[in-house]
């Protein structure tokens, strides 16, 4: 059966076609109920025959596009995929702990000796460590679960648009997605964004499904899905908790009083979901278990509502190394306002269709403005557009650390508002402002995807012409669609969606056709004034020099180590998946550059930084590896993306002095001292970020100080361009 938007026309049962109208709101027409009631005599399908077949008022190319759609995504995903090794290797070195020692899988520990936790809570990290207990590591064995979320994540925006709309609405939905660049860099890359991508995902599904019926047990899932994507990114999760809970309190077909009794019940769920390992974290005996990496007081509490919470928003993260604008609209992380999402750096990313959804979502609320308040149509554009909307608005203020990958979150809801707008728009082109509003869309799009496709004019310089005269003409068609047969009229409709994705699509394929390593990532090619590019990005902000006063060959490097990433397509790109030498050249100036702008703490060698991990050798790995059984970390270094490539080349754990930047207060120099005493660690790894950076453990940095208490009393090892400290040996003299 076929979805009607026009107000002309009504079902009259679950399965029939549409009738004449009965003055009922034309958006829900022959939607409810979705699957037949038991009393309608028709008897349910086979879960395999539905599964194969679909619905049974589908037309029967939808299931075979649906699937088709999901194949497509699988492979595009896996193309290349080890081309990015162990991606992020602070994460992979979690997921390798995680796989070795079960209590470094519970905490997300960075080593199975548990000596310190991510940044973040777990969840993310468990589908990839279980991956790597039954196939051992490798970089598909890491890889191939984010991979399946993002396959997943496109199953689920298309269930939840066809519920209430077509096949097509649905497949549009689902291809928008699939050929978003960010999305398709973060679902082949292991960072907790793609769980929760897919996790928001799931719970807007929940809550359009309870405005279906009005059971609680949608709500209550929706409640736990969120609850669950707290344990992959913390409050991050809880963005869209006020648009969802607001639609479901105005719209959901129950009572008043029943309505908030449900949202408590879901609020239940969600601290349940997310709270039982909060709370055994908590109450667990810090003596026993890892330091919380990100904390400066071993809490999680403390990491979630500061370094991963307010300070995200307000620029004030408490061991970060990058800080925010401090409320003067800018900072380190790019400046701040409600075009941010559109700038240099961050539009090729996500924003090709942002325009059009927005247009979408306002044309789609208007098409339902009669209908009545229990609409699921217009609440399905409600959930989508308001979980959007206060995405868009935060990510577009916070002053704290933000990168590019972030917006990822924003691709599935992006997607449906595409999906259902054109859709919903198409069915009433008969209608002057329908066709008029689908054309305006599609104007803006390829308006808008010529000037992000000019923004890097090297890139297919023919492409943005086709974008833009063919957005163009598609525009003019649509203008005059409802005069058109309809073969033109279709022929019309595939040049505008062709026009709206080629741009997407190409990025996503030069993407997927890249390595990506490292700690800032970014899809798509390099663009004038972003620090984009095969393989990854650069260091926010260009570098802090001039504001902490250090010294100028640093600031000279930071300048070179930018132009490294212009004209080398980027930092971090390399590692394992063959980088371009222009990549190779930007990582290394970008690397000078931070050991400037840091002030060369830890000490010496630039054996890797805050970014990227370290380059290790043969030799090192095998200096590492001798006696390796005799000690519990077979060595220490500052900063988790050091230790990471010297546990991962081993397979021995590394402590990671300091957490992520090297700036945590873990282990203090006394705990540091003891270790040494006890003979737990065979060697100080020198380099790497940390030491006196702004929000260190103590006044002096904890990791600086145990970086000079080891080079005053240690001797000194060097393998190649490395250089070790044996903590077994005293220095002579």
């Amino acid at each position: 059966m076929t979805t009607h938007l026009d107000p002309t026309t009504t079902a009259t049962t679950a399965w029939s076609p549409p009738q004449t109208p009965t003055g009922e709101n034309a958006a829900d027409a022959g939607r409810e109920p979705l699957v037949p009631a038991p009393e309608s005599g028709e008897p349910k399908q086979p879960f395999v025959r539905r599964l194969w077949r679909g619905r049974p008022e589908d037309p029967r190319w939808a299931r075979a596009a649906f699937l088709g759609l999901l194949a497509a995504t699988l492979v595009l995903y896996l193309y290349g995929l080890s081309a990015s090794g162990y991606a992020n290797s602070f994460y992979s070195a979690a997921v390798q702990a995680g796989s070795q020692s079960w209590k470094a899988f519970f905490f997300g520990s960075l080593d199975a000796a548990n000596a310190i936790t991510v940044d973040k809570p777990p969840a993310s990290l468990w589908p990839m460590a279980l991956s790597v207990r039954i196939f051992g590591l490798s970089s598909w064995a890491i890889l191939v679960p984010e991979v399946l979320m993002g396959v997943g994540t496109v199953a689920v925006v298309y269930a939840a648009v066809r519920r209430r709309f077509s096949a097509a609405a649905g497949l549009i939905a689902g291809a928008v997605l699939a050929l978003t660049p960010v999305a398709a860099l973060m679902f082949r890359f292991n960072n907790p964004d793609a769980m929760l991508a897919l996790l928001m995902a799931v719970a807007c599904y929940f809550v359009i499904r309870a405005l279906e019926d009005g059971r609680t047990k949608w709500l209550m899932w929706a409640g736990a899905a969120i609850g669950f994507a707290f344990l992959a990114k913390t409050l991050q999760a809880f963005l869209i908790l006020p648009p969802l809970a607001v639609v479901y309190a105005v719209c959901a077909p129950v009572s008043v009083r029943k309505r908030f009794g449900q949202l408590a019940a879901a609020t239940g769920a969600l601290v349940l979901s997310g709270g039982w390992w909060v709370a055994i974290v908590e109450l667990w005996p810090a003596s026993s278990r890892p330091y919380i990496g990100g904390s400066q007081n071993n809490s999680f509490l403390e990491l979630t509502f500061g370094y991963n919470g307010l300070g995200r928003l307000n620029g004030e993260e408490t061991g970060s190394v990058g800080g925010g604008g401090g409320g003067n609209g800018g900072g380190n992380w790019g400046e701040t306002g409600w075009d941010r999402l559109f700038g240099s750096g961050i539009g090729g990313q996500i924003s090709w269709l942002i325009p059009a959804a927005l247009i979408l979502l306002v044309a789609g609320l208007v098409a339902t403005g009669r209908a009545r308040r229990t609409s699921v149509t217009r609440g399905s554009f409600l959930v989508w557009g308001g979980a959007l909307l206060i995405t868009m608005v935060v990510f577009s203020y916070m002053q704290g650390i933000f990168h590019e990958y972030y917006t990822v979150a924003l691709a599935p809801y992006i997607a449906p508002l595409i999906g259902m707008g054109a859709v919903t728009l198409w069915e009433l082109r008969g209608r002057a402002w329908a066709s008029l509003t689908l054309a305006g869309a599609t104007t803006a799009t390829a308006v808008w995807g010529y000037v992000l496709l000019n923004r890097s004019s090297d890139y297919l310089p023919w492409l943005k012409w086709l974008v833009l005269v063919g957005g163009l003409a598609a525009a003019l068609g649509l203008i005059f669609v409802s005069r058109l047969g309809r073969g033109l009229a279709l022929g019309v409709a595939g040049i505008g969606v062709v026009a709206a994705l080629a741009g997407p699509t190409a990025y996503t394929l030069t993407t997927v056709n890249e390595g990506h390593t490292g700690s800032i990532v970014t899809a798509g090619p390099a663009v004038a004034g972003g620090r984009g590019g095969p393989g990854g990005g650069g260091f926010p902000g260009g570098g802090r020099n001039g504001q902490n006063g250090q010294n100028q060959q640093g600031q000279q490097n930071s300048q070179q180590g930018q132009q490294g990433q212009q004209n080398g397509n980027g930092f971090p790109g390399g590692g394992f998946g063959g980088a371009m030498p222009g990549q190779q050249n930007g990582r290394q100036n970008q690397q000078n550059g931070t050991g400037g702008r840091m002030g060369g703490m830890g000490g010496g060698g630039g054996m890797g930084g805050l970014i990227n991990g370290a380059s290790v050798s043969d030799e090192a790995k095998k200096l590492l590896e001798t006696d390796s059984g005799d000690y519990t970390w077979v060595a220490a270094a500052i900063g988790a993306q050091n230790a990471a490539s010297y546990q991962l080349s081993t397979g021995d754990p590394v402590m990671a002095i300091g957490g992520f930047n090297g700036t945590d207060p873990s282990p203090t120099l006394a705990q540091f001292k003891q270790y040494v005493t006890d003979g737990k660690i065979h060697y100080f790894i020198s380099g790497g970020s940390g030491g006196g950076m702004r929000g260190s453990g103590s006044d002096n940095g904890t990791s600086a100080q145990i970086s000079a208490w080891v080079q005053a009393n240690f001797k000194q090892v060097t393998v190649g361009s490395a250089t070790f400290y044996d903590l077994t040996q005293k220095a002579s003299g």
